[in-house]
């Protein structure tokens, strides 16, 4: 966290603005204003830091940083413009570190301002040299540099404490533009130095803990330098008038008491952040050629020697580097920035708000201080700040991100990852049904999309209600009802089931759909649901049906349950000690409210491995989403007959909750006692058990039944399982 993310991150903040141009920015918006720059531009870099440590700890982050984030969940449309971008944007801030370091040479040594350019090259030659030989040598030296930057910001505060002066604190606190600037144009030149929070999330490949280490760190680094541009905005208020802060881009080398200290610390800064971007630039590029979103660039994706340094790319990082030092200075570079900057950052947002708006089960962050909201008043505050700063430049990066998306999109590129596509077009599946069919599927994307074979819901009450529970704000859920008999002397019959089916969602509030089918064998019927409800994607992937009452109905729910299995359907089947007699014709629902309330408990899940286990997890994460089952907590319990392996287990299931991103309470039970006492005592006081299962083969229906009564005894609340697969829990 500190050397791979905080070090490097806070090197690129305290860089060549806060040396070269903070002073004219205090100059010109006064003490007042550029505390509210600061502030305005701290505020951006936190909201997205919360939306950038949430993705980053929704996923294994690989080599790409920002760009390798925003593609994962916006999707290859969006993941190749702000490839494009994103790369852009740090090969051109090499440049402008070069032309800070340049400008800090050249006022140092007077002699040479007259080569200015090719002084400027000459430094970009040699970053080019140093990270095309071999990058892991500049990471060992970051700690030096930030002693450096150390000891020349303490010159700073020294001096400046020295000279304070209430008379220029007074006529600084308010502003003073000179023609043509204002408070926006000076916080395009400022913004380009807090864009160093990327510097962390950029090196995500080379990270031991990426998910771990990049929020803490990067938070940390927001905080400090915070600390930093706030004191020094008012110090520099205090030492010098405004006029000195405007024309002289060396001013605080002229307060500190040994202005070698910040000669040395422009050096360092300016240097360490050239070559921070140099070694980040050309490693976007690379993942982005990996990713083969545009062919024709795959040349760069291609790496060198044993730590497989991307030197293809970084070759191209030194050529438009050089470019923009050959046509811009500081002022023209950093609007550029700010603006491909800004288009990052907001993207970013977007695509945490995506994730966060459409309730995917697959978003499932570690971190826990991001919301909707602040992704989405992130992304709203980049756009905003864009158009302020310069309608003209925000325009045109839109345009061309725009074009890009329509390019990429035009071309039908796939992606090879999972990504959040299908979560949005499943909640617009009003207009993008058609597109959501010919999506590639993904287990990230796997939703519980649930069919109830719940009678006519007051008959079975619990059955619909649990399947709310279920997929409530996460995926769908049909009631279905079989009519035995002929369509045609039963279709009055059938409109009558369905209008109950219709009174009872609506009454209790479910956010479901009604099916019902007239067959004459009940097993048709269910065929007939399964195969021909749903359209597209939203087809049941899951049935949920009541677990037989009694040992004469065994065989006939294996027969059913066989059914649905060679239909590659899960099955859910709810065992409950307490349900009325099936009545068809009754509608009082009198046990309905008695289903509602919440049991207390934990929600144990008994685990025998991914068979069946990572459904269960699942099914317990959904349950224990809803507001009134928040208070239950998960507990994943497994039976082992000796003490010696009770550790290796708990290890395991340790693991597993970790690597799942779901909360849950692991418990080993050491016994060499049958499981069905195990499971009676350990789950005695637990609000629901899952259990897993298999469907019989024929013949072997009462078999089943027998076992699984035995393993769930006197338990009042049963949940049995039998997995179809097509979801992971760690995607």
């Amino acid at each position: 966290m500190f050397g791979g993310v905080f070090t490097p991150c806070t090197l690129t903040i305290l860089g060549v603005i806060m040396f070269l141009r903070f002073g004219q920015v205090v100059g010109q918006a006064g003490v007042l204003h550029a505390v509210l720059i600061v502030l305005a531009a701290k505020s951006i870099t936190t909201l997205t830091t919360l939306s950038l440590s949430a993705i980053a700890t929704n996923t294994r982050v690989k080599g790409g940083g920002a760009y390798y984030l925003i593609s994962r969940s916006l999707g290859v449309e969006f993941g190749g413009a702000i490839g494009i971008l994103f790369f852009t944007a740090q090969a051109i801030s090499v440049a402008m570190y070069i032309i800070g370091f340049t400008e800090a040479f050249a006022v140092t040594f007077p002699n040479w301002s007259a080569h200015f350019v090719a002084i400027a090259s000459l430094v970009n030659l040699i970053t080019f040299l140093c990270v095309y030989v071999g990058a892991g040598w500049t990471i060992k030296v970051q700690y030096f540099i930030l002693a450096v930057l150390v000891m020349a910001l303490a010159s700073f505060y020294a001096g400046a404490i020295a000279d304070f002066s209430p008379a220029y604190l007074q006529t600084n606190l308010t502003s003073n533009f000179l023609p043509g600037e204002n408070w926006f144009t000076m916080f395009a030149l400022f913004f380009p130095a807090v864009t160093g929070i990327m510097a962390g999330a950029n090196m995500s490949g080379d990270l031991a803990n990426p998910s771990r280490a990049i929020p803490r760190g990067t938070l940390l680094a927001i905080a400090v330098t915070a600390v930093v541009y706030l004191s020094q905005a008012l110090l520099l208020g205090c030492a010098r008038p405004s006029e000195e802060l405007i024309s002289n881009n060396m001013v605080i080398r002229d307060i500190a008491i040994w202005p070698m200290a910040i000669t040395a610390g422009v050096f360092a800064a300016t240097l360490s952040s050239a070559l921070g971007s140099m070694m980040g630039a050309p490693r976007i590029l690379q993942a982005f050629a990996r990713d083969e979103i545009f062919r024709s660039l795959s040349f760069f994706g291609v790496g060198s020697g044993f730590t497989n340094e991307p030197r293809r790319a970084t070759v191209l990082t030194f050529a438009i580097a050089q470019i923009c030092i050959l046509l811009g200075d500081l002022n023209a570079i950093a609007p550029i920035i700010t603006m491909f900057f800004m288009i990052t950052y907001g993207l970013l947002n977007l695509a945490t708000f995506y994730e966060a708006i459409t309730k995917n089960p697959s978003y499932r962050p570690t971190f826990k201080y991001s919301h909707w909201s602040t992704s989405l008043a992130g992304s709203l505050g980049c756009l905003g700040v864009m158009f302020l700063v310069n309608w003209k430049w925000a325009l045109g990066s839109i345009l061309f991100i725009g074009g890009l998306h329509w390019f990429i999109r035009s071309r039908e590129i796939e992606s090879r990852w999972g990504d959040l596509q299908s979560g949005v077009i499943f909640e617009r599946a009003r207009k993008a049904l058609l597109r959501l069919e010919v999506e590639a599927y993904h287990p990230k994307n796997w939703r519980p999309i649930i069919m109830a074979l719940s009678g006519t819901g007051w008959t079975r009450s619990h059955i619909p209600i649990y399947g709310h529970w279920l997929t409530s704000g996460h995926g769908m859920l049909t009631l279905a009802h079989v009519v035995s008999g002929d369509i045609e002397d039963h279709a009055e019959r059938r409109d009558r089931y369905e209008k109950v089916l219709r009174n009872f969602i609506a009454k209790e509030q479910l956010e479901a759909f009604p099916a019902v089918t007239c067959n004459a064998l009940l097993s048709d019927g269910i065929e007939s649901l399964i195969q021909c409800s749903g359209i597209g994607g939203l087809r049941p992937n899951t049935v949920l049906l009541g677990w037989p009452r009694d040992e004469s109905k065994s065989e006939a729910f294996g027969a059913n349950i066989r059914l649905i299995a060679r239909m590659n359907r899960s099955i859910l089947a709810m065992r409950f000690l307490s349900y009325r007699s099936e009545d068809p014709d009754a509608d009082d629902g009198s046990d309905v409210d008695e289903h509602w309330k919440i049991p207390t408990g934990t929600i144990d899940v008994w685990w025998r491995g991914m068979e069946n286990g990572a459904l269960m997890m699942l099914l317990a994460h959904l349950l224990n989403r809803n507001s009134g089952w928040r208070e239950n907590p998960i507990r994943v319990m497994r039976v082992v007959e000796n003490e010696e392996g009770k550790g290796e287990v708990l290890k395991h299931l340790v693991e597993l909750g970790a690597s799942s991103r779901i909360t849950i309470i692991p418990e080993v039970v050491v016994s060499s006692r049958p499981p069905s006492e195990v499971i009676a005592e350990a789950s005695a006081s637990a609000a629901i058990v899952l259990l897993g299962f298999q469907t019989p083969e024929e013949g072997k229906e009462m078999e089943l039944y027998r076992r699984m009564e035995d393993l769930a005894g006197d338990l009042p609340r049963i949940l049995f399982v039998d997995s179809a697969g097509g979801m992971a829990l760690e995607s």
